[in-house]
């Protein structure tokens, strides 16, 4: 197939060259060449003035024909520029180039024909996609729901938004986890021109709930049928995507599938690349009916306002109502019944080339999809495996996949130039307060961090909590374990109280964590555990009084001192964090002094404990060891901090100053 493409190619830039020969010939066999804005003559008698022949008439003529030289000369001028932009496609897709161009240069007169002719003559599917406009809205559709699918659809939405260069509409269809998560998400992210809708999957059950599946999407793997109705009755087209898509290219290519459907053609699907519908895997194997090896719906293009004409609903429904008496439960969720739909009516479907949806899972024909890296758009892990899948090119798409799973989000914060945004008052609010720094401050990038909204994961990892009746739940912001029978006693929810949890640490990679304070002292006794950073930074810690705490059975109180930073357990109405200090260094100094500073009490709790295990040191950690401007900056902020605390305390504040003083 590409071979061909590449064939088409060459046959059109030599069809475009073929034109211009006897258009430029004939240019110069009547223009010759120009001197002082006047045309030389190209004829020994035209050259004499008094011949005969130099008749009124000639003159006309030659008026004439100037003037349709200099058409043509227009009109050849604009070819060029044509046969260059074809050329250039060409080279750009063959170097993997994905920056690709999706509107053709304007031209005049005969041009306009050509034009169009390059257009129809690559309707083939390795041909340029017709227009998408610069500021089109994109629309995209994800079923959603869980905790594991709110991480997957993140590194989907990633691989979109580092290609894309239109704006988005993602219409995310999601259970209440899943909402409160990305809700939250999308809003501290803040990405120019993206849209977030979210719809009720919830709400959607008791629609698809009647169908027994046995694919392990359950009953959400069946929602994509009802899009039709979920979805805005304006709203014409959309791509629909599974959450375990990742994307090589920008979107816009195959939202400008949409304009070659024709006729009937509704749904835009990739074939199925494994044996599935052919029904051959195993003995018995009895799939739901397909057309030759069915469709995969990872990946579909769906023609909403066609759909809703030809009454959508009711024919998936009568589809699956009849094929459930004999197969009795779906085994591939959605995808069965659309195949079911689409065996009983093939002309509603278009066919996208598999490069669409190169399907990643054991036993598939995903590897005649492409030649070369540059071929790839979609790779689709629709495999329980995922990951792990058989590939001989497995490593190269786990790299991928990793590489967006890994990628910073907030690099993809860039805007669309040219393209109206809707107004958003949190970005207003940031872009105010940044315009108010000063550039020039050599402590300037610590400021900014200050006001900067980091994005926000809520519950990364599978999450349950029931409030308990009292309002003595906690919430751990470090990994810790925690004397909860403490809370109640202490009356930690009507009281100023800081609960002092002591920490200690190994500087052993494998531990067997201590499961009471008597075996955590015996390893200390043996050396196998250290008091925190006592031989680093014994001040940060030592307050806690870990010779009292060998022998409390009580909790006990003690006094702050200067760098003192202990974890601690606190009221949620307690001070935040101060956002000045980043990265390494007082983050945890400063809060316990402004605590100090509102006569919190540090109480010590005498079986509490917690462990930091070691780790290589962080970005930030390395930047303190070997950059002496990363020192002084934070060396400014702390002054900066403490200068603030006498505004806000007053007299009171004057220890802390004195106290900085003498360490």
């Amino acid at each position: 197939m590409l071979g061909m493409c590449r064939g088409r190619r060459k046959f059109l830039a030599a069809s475009l060259t073929l034109l211009f020969v006897p258009a430029i010939t004939w240019i110069y066999l009547f223009a010759g060449s120009f001197e002082d804005g006047k045309p030389v003559s190209l004829s020994p008698v035209e050259s004499q003035p008094h011949s005969p022949r130099y008749t009124a008439t000639s003159q006309r003529e030659r008026e004439s024909l100037e003037v349709r030289m200099r058409e043509v000369e227009e009109e050849n001028r604009a070819l060029r520029k044509q046969l260059s932009l074809v050329q250039s496609r060409g080279l750009a897709h063959r170097r993997g180039n994905h920056s690709k161009t999706y509107s053709m240069e304007e031209g005049t007169g005969d041009s306009e024909n050509l034009r169009a002719g390059i257009v129809a003559g690559n309707s083939s599917e390795c041909g340029q996609q017709p227009a998408v406009e610069k500021c089109e809205t994109i629309h995209v559709a994800i079923v959603c729901a869980g905790y594991n699918a709110s991480r997957d659809v993140v590194t989907l939405v990633k691989s979109v938004l580092f290609h894309r260069r239109n704006p988005l509409h993602f219409h995310l269809i999601a259970d209440a986890i899943a909402k409160q998560i990305l809700a939250t998400l999308f809003q501290t992210w803040m990405v120019p021109a993206v849209r977030i809708d979210f719809y009720d999957a919830d709400e959607l059950k008791s629609e698809v709930s009647w169908i027994p599946n046995k694919h392990y999407s359950g009953i959400y793997g069946l929602m994509k049928l009802v899009l039709t109705k979920t979805l805005p009755a304006n709203l014409e087209r959309v791509i629909v995507l599974d959450t375990d898509i990742t994307f090589a290219t920008d979107i816009a290519e195959l939202w400008a599938v949409f304009h070659k459907f024709k006729g009937q053609q509704v749904l835009g699907l990739v074939e199925n690349q494994s044996d599935w519908y052919l029904g051959n895997l195993w003995k018995n194997h009895r799939p739901w009916p397909a057309l030759g090896r069915g469709y995969n719906t990872g990946v579909i293009l769906l023609l909403l306002d066609k759909l809703r004409k030809m009454k959508w609903e009711q024919m998936w429904r009568l589809t699956a109502e009849r094929e459930l008496m004999s197969m009795l439960s779906t085994s591939l969720a959605d995808q069965d019944i659309f195949n079911a739909v689409i065996k009983q009516n093939p002309f509603l479907v278009y066919q996208l080339p598999c490069f669409w949806n190169v399907q990643l899972s054991d036993h598939t024909r995903s590897e005649q999809c492409y030649r070369d890296v540059s071929d790839l758009k979609v790779i689709h892990w629709n495999s329980p495996k995922k990951l792990r899948v058989k590939n001989k090119h497995v490593e190269f798409f786990r790299n991928l996949y990793l590489t967006f799973l890994e990628y910073d989000g907030n690099l993809l914060r860039r805007e669309l130039f040219g393209c109206p945004s809707e107004a958003d008052v949190n970005s207003e609010n940031l872009q105010k307060q940044l315009s108010e720094l000063d550039e020039d401050d050599m402590c300037y990038e610590f400021r900014r961090e200050r006001f900067t909204v980091h994005r926000t994961h809520l519950y990364f990892l599978h999450y349950e909590y029931e409030s308990t009746p009292d309002n003595t739940d906690v919430t751990l912001v470090a990994q810790l374990s925690m004397d909860r029978k403490s809370v109640v006693q202490l009356d930690l929810a009507n009281t100023k109280k800081a609960l002092i949890v002591p920490a200690f640490e190994t500087l052993r990679y494998r531990l067997s964590f201590p499961k009471s304070k008597a075996e955590l002292l015996s390893m200390l006794d043996m050396g196998t555990l250290f008091t925190f950073r006592y031989h680093v930074w014994t001040k940060g810690h030592a307050p806690t009084n870990f010779a009292k705490w060998r022998t409390a059975t009580t909790p006990y109180r003690v006094e702050w001192e200067a760098d003192f930073e202990p974890y601690v357990v606190v009221r949620r109405d307690c001070p935040e964090y101060d956002r000045r200090f980043v990265g390494f260094g007082w983050n945890k100094v400063a809060h316990i002094m402004e605590l100090d500073a509102q006569e919190y009490e540090f109480t010590v709790l005498p079986n509490a404990y917690m462990i930091h295990m070691p780790h290589a040191p962080s970005f930030d950690i390395t930047k303190f060891r070997s950059n002496k401007q990363y020192r002084i900056c934070l060396k400014t902020l702390k002054e900066e901090f403490q200068q603030d605390m006498s505004r806000r305390y007053g007299f009171a504040a004057l220890k802390y100053l004195t106290a900085e003083n003498n360490s």
